[in-house]
């Protein structure tokens, strides 16, 4: 037979149990808000890199077409260079 001692005693250990059980959901809830939080900010940065990649890969092809852009004018540009040289040369050398 229990005696109320031992009713006391398992009483008291219930609550016990009581309060440990919130203090582990509270830590659980607190550790829920962080991980929502980190999950957030792990969004805004792949949001962040995702732009940047964008905005990379807009340089890169108005790079491609300046280089493009550089590569006709010298095509053009080096035979002028060429004949006007041959020009000065003949020029100096005509006397």
């Amino acid at each position: 037979m229990m005696n109320d001692a031992d009713v006391q005693r398992i009483a008291a250990l219930l609550e016990e149990i009581r309060d440990h059980q919130r203090v582990q959901m509270q830590r659980q809830a607190d550790a829920l808000a962080l991980q929502r939080e980190q999950v957030q900010m792990a969004r805004r940065q792949f949001e962040r890199a995702d732009q940047l990649n964008d905005r990379a890969e807009a340089i890169q092809a108005r790079s491609a077409q300046l280089v493009t852009a550089a590569r006709r004018v010298v095509m053009v540009a080096l035979p002028v260079v060429l004949v006007l040289l041959v020009y000065v040369s003949w020029l100096l050398f005509r006397h």
